[in-house]
């Protein structure tokens, strides 16, 4: 029997491409794809019934409250979906494999080019709740986090990335203002879940950034993206984060993927070179072909 690999969060954006990528990276492995229909992964007793139906050889744990103004509007919601369902799952995968993905969020921007030993310190509800898990997951010194980079990608659902939130305002006609001064390490979701495979594959523990090589702007990131979206020419305007009203945004939060780039057998790419190799006739120009190697 092949080996069980439960992925949560199976319809969100990594969650999604996880399950789809599967038998490409992993065809060794049978993987299994949890959404909130199957469980309620706040509901212990729906967590242990999904355990004990499944019995996996390994956990990627990508569900979550992500979106940081729900998080501030049910702070208690968010901790009990980011935390305690956590919690739940890390101690049922105690004697196997578990990878939970945080957040670059988790600092605060002062700095950027952050390395996996520079300390945390979370400026809203969703980066404070993905913080506390990351310490809950890592007293298991077998498990694994992985803090993700702000991810371009296509979701089962069409609402969970930024790309698609771009494009649904473009459609509408929406002027968007971009920060030529917020600074993020886009990577392409293909890319990101193939490193997440092979990391899994390799029974990798301990904390890990995992985001693309360059350091981009969102005016950039939105420059970039407007060779593959035409639409989004008319739509984009620069702006600056200091005129920006509303909760703390942290500045910079480019991160350094050194130590994970060290255990892939591929290049991270970034956002640029991604685009400019990718084959344009692609149904999904975020997915990762066999034959790409950057």
């Amino acid at each position: 029997m092949k080996p069980v690999a439960l992925i949560t969060g199976a319809a969100g954006l990594i969650g999604g491409y996880l399950v789809r990528t599967a038998p490409r990276w992993v065809p060794d492995w049978e993987t299994r794809g949890v959404t909130r229909q199957e469980a309620d992964l706040t509901d212990r007793g729906d967590v242990q019934r999904l355990w004990d139906r499944h019995r996996p050889d390994l956990v990627i744990h990508s569900a979550a409250l992500s979106r940081t103004g729900l998080c501030e509007q049910d702070p208690a919601q968010a901790r009990r979906i980011n935390v305690e369902a956590t919690r739940v799952l890390a101690d049922l995968a105690r004697d196997v494999p578990f990878i939970f993905l945080s957040t670059d969020q988790v600092f605060d921007g002062a700095k950027g080019q952050y390395v996996e030993t520079d300390a945390v310190h979370p400026l809203n509800v969703y980066a404070q709740t993905k913080a506390e898990a990351e310490q809950v997951v890592l007293d298991n010194p077998a498990h694994a986090v992985v803090r993700i980079a702000l991810t371009a990608g296509t979701s089962p659902t069409g609402d969970r990335s930024f790309v698609e939130d771009m494009r649904r305002a473009a459609g509408k006609g929406q002027q968007l203002t971009l920060f030529t001064d917020e600074f993020r390490c886009p990577l392409p979701a293909g890319a990101l879940v193939r490193a997440l495979w092979e990391c899994a594959v390799q029974r990798r523990s301990g904390l890990y950034h995992l985001g693309g090589r360059e350091r981009l702007s969102r005016w950039e990131i939105g420059q970039v993206l407007s060779q593959l979206y035409p639409e989004f020419r008319s739509c984009l305007q620069p702006g600056s984060v200091a005129a920006y009203h509303g909760p703390r945004r942290p500045p910079d939060l480019s991160m350094r993927s050194d130590k994970i780039q060290a255990l892939l057998s591929f290049r991270l790419p970034g956002l640029r070179q991604w685009l400019t190799e990718f084959p344009p006739d692609c149904i999904d120009p975020w997915d990762y072909p066999a034959s790409v190697t950057p």
